[in-house]
Formats: C-alpha cells, sequence, structure tokens
C-alpha cells in the first residue's frame, strides 16, 4: 500500500516536472509541496514528535519510489533522516521536541554538514571549530558539498572542540540557517542531482547556546559514523529508484522500437541485457531491505550491511542506466529521452555518503 501510494504520487506530482527541475537545476518545489502534503517529506521522525513514525524499510520505499522518476526530488526525504538522525540518535528529549516538530511538520528540512574542503574521506581532518565561551559556543569554519543547504532551516554541524584528540574532539551541534553568521556559497555546478542545491556553508563566529550541542562534548564524530551506517541504506534505496526508472524506460522502449521488421526487444541480445539489469536490481533491492531491516533491529553487522548496500547498489544503477542509453541508442544520448538524467543522477551514489572505495575499506574491517 505504501509503494502504491507513493509511486502514484510521484507519478502524477513530480515526474512531470523532473526534466526541467534538472535543466533549469533547480529546486524541486512542486515534489517538497507534494511530499510535504502527503506527509513523505520526513516519514522516519518518531510519532512522539507529530511525525509518521515509519520504519527503516517503510522509508527505504518513499525514498526508492521517489528516485524512481527524480533522483533529485528523493533528496528531500533521505537528507531530511541524514540531517536529523543525529538529533534522534544522540540528542536531548528537549533538543528532539525542539527540531523534529517543525521538521514533522513540513516547516523545515534537515541538513548534515560533515565534509570540508580539505576534509572528505578523512573526516575527522576537519578545521571548523566550536569554542566555549560561557553558557555558548562560538563556531567558525567552512562546509562543503552541502545537500539543501540554503533551502534547509536547521544544519547538524560537526565541530572540533579539542583540537588534541583528533576524532574524539569533535562535537555535533544544531545550527539554525537564521543565526547570524550563517552564510552559504554559490550552488555548485553539477553532473547530475542539478535539483538538489549543493553548496558550502560558512560559519563566521556563528554563536549558538550551548544547549544546541547533540550528545556530549566529544561524541560527534561517533555519532556522525552511526549516523551513517543507518543512512547509507538510503543511498542504496536511491540508486535502486534511479536504476528501477532506467530499467521501467528501457524496456518499454525497446518493445516500440523496430528495426530489421521487428521490435528490438525480439533480439536476444537486448533480452539479455535487460536480463542482467533486472537481476542485478534485483539483487540490489533484496541486499538494501535486508539492510534496512537490520538498521531497524540495530543489529551488530550494521556496518558492515549499510556499506555493502550503499556500494552494491550504487555501482549496479551506475551499470543499469549506462545499459539503458546503450538500448535507446542515439536517443538514449539526448536529453528528449530521461536515460541520460538517470545515468547523470547515478553517479553521485558512488560517491556521497563515504565513497565506494570508502566503503570497501569498512566491509572490510567489519566483516561479519
Amino acid at each position: 500500500m505504501l509503494r502504491d501510494a507513493v509511486r502514484a504520487l510521484a507519478e502524477a506530482k513530480i515526474a512531470p516536472y523532473a526534466a526541467a527541475v534538472d535543466e533549469e537545476a533547480r529546486f524541486p518545489r512542486e515534489a517538497l509541496d507534494a511530499l510535504v502534503a502527503g506527509d513523505l517529506h520526513a516519514v522516519h521522525v518518531p510519532e512522539e514528535f507529530g511525525g509518521a513514525g515509519a520504519d527503516a524499510l517503510a522509508t527505504v520505499i518513499v525514498i526508492e519510489e521517489v528516485a524512481r522518476v527524480c533522483a533529485s526530488s528523493s533528496l528531500i526525504p533521505a537528507v531530511n533522516k541524514l540531517g536529523s538522525l543525529p538529533v534522534i540518535l544522540s540528542g536531548s528529549e528537549a533538543l528532539k521536541k525542539k527540531y523534529m516538530t517543525p521538521l514533522a511538520k513540513g516547516d523545515a528540512m534537515f541538513s548534515y554538514c560533515l565534509s570540508e574542503p580539505d576534509a572528505g574521506s578523512d573526516a575527522a581532518g576537519m578545521k571548523t571549530r566550536a569554542v566555549r565561551d560561557g553558557d555558548h559556543y562560538v563556531l567558525n569554519g567552512v562546509k562543503r558539498w552541502i545537500t539543501n543547504a540554503g533551502e534547509s532551516e536547521y544544519y547538524t554541524v560537526m565541530a572540533v572542540t579539542d583540537p588534541t584528540k583528533r576524532s574524539k574532539g569533535i562535537s555535533a551541534f544544531v545550527v539554525e540557517k537564521s543565526d547570524e553568521g550563517v552564510s552559504f556559497g554559490a550552488p555548485e555546478k553539477k553532473l547530475g542531482i542539478k535539483g538538489s542545491p549543493t553548496r558550502e556553508v560558512y560559519l563566521d563566529n556563528v554563536r549558538i547556546p550551548a544547549d544546541r550541542m547533540i550528545g556530549e562534548e566529544g561524541t560527534g564524530f561517533a555519532t556522525a559514523m552511526k549516523t551513517l551506517d543507518h543512512t547509507r541504506i538510503t543511498i542504496a534505496a536511491q540508486a535502486l529508484g534511479i536504476a528501477q526508472g532506467a530499467l521501467d524506460y528501457a524496456k518499454g522502449y525497446v518493445q516500440e522500437r523496430k528495426q530489421f521488421g521487428k521490435p528490438i526487444a525480439d533480439f536476444q541480445g537486448i533480452q539479455f541485457m535487460l536480463a542482467d539489469m533486472a537481476m542485478k536490481i534485483e539483487a540490489a533491492r533484496q541486499l538494501t531491505y535486508a539492510a534496512a531491516a537490520k538498521s531497524e533491529r540495530g543489529d551488530s553487522d550494521l556496518t558492515f550491511q549499510g556499506a555493502a548496500a550503499k556500494c552494491f547498489a550504487s555501482d549496479v544503477a551506475m551499470e543499469v542506466t549506462t545499459d539503458a542509453v546503450q538500448l535507446l541508442g542515439g536517443y538514449g544520448y539526448t536529453r528528449d529521452y530521461p536515460v541520460e538524467r538517470m545515468m547523470r543522477d547515478a553517479k553521485i551514489t558512488q560517491i556521497y555518503e563515504g565513497t565506494n572505495q570508502v566503503q570497501r575499506i569498512v566491509m572490510a574491517r567489519n566483516l561479519p
């Protein structure tokens, strides 16, 4: 029922704008409005804060179905979970109530600020500082590659509180867009997901109350990594949706396109490509859903499974979308058809929330 409802909404309210959102590189306002109206913009927020209280698998299905028609739009529910999960996992009850309630209502979005110009895969090498000043902290630094920056009201920001302790000297804070000293760089000009703004976030003497720290001082990096164990599965879901959308389109196309007097779907070479695409997507789906179940239960092997799902599904998405372009031939290479957009969108799923090279390091360190 959930899948049917999300698919119907995505087809009716999101798909019609997907090409224009990509072409104009603009935020998918129509998608946000439709998702908020359907209470699908942040389904993971617990019921006690006015949220839908969806489990990890339901959240995955929402993201998958939105990504099937528009990857940029799928980053609304995905990044709302990424940005707010540190508060859910480690924040005080007061902090949860303050920030989850408006998120659940659709009055605000949440972004996640971990990466910096010189701290990508080595996130512990960050330079953003948070210095205690009475009952406040003062933050200074630059965060890079921040999804939905400028659109989101709230930002989970990782900053160094004790430079002598490396990862154990990093703390997490909630910063608001309206805080004095917060500003944003120009949107990055990207290969794909053009409808989701990616910007730098500048923190210039941003003074925030000490009670906006998420968890204890020095626990921010641990919270950040724990968050990614759960949210990498949402990237797997996004990759899965992109791949499924590409297969669905290609499948329809090859049945209509005629060459040598018959539909190209009748040729074994085409059939084998479609069979491989469908097989790999199904393998990715099973791995992703199993990882989502582990996320919900908090299983001990979640770190491995989350990394495996993200790595496998994103590699599959890149392969399937490239094959979809091939199946459409010259048409696949034009912007008149959606598969070239899907191919461009798929690429980022191999990079963000930890590159697939980093996922393999994570898996190797956490072999079951």
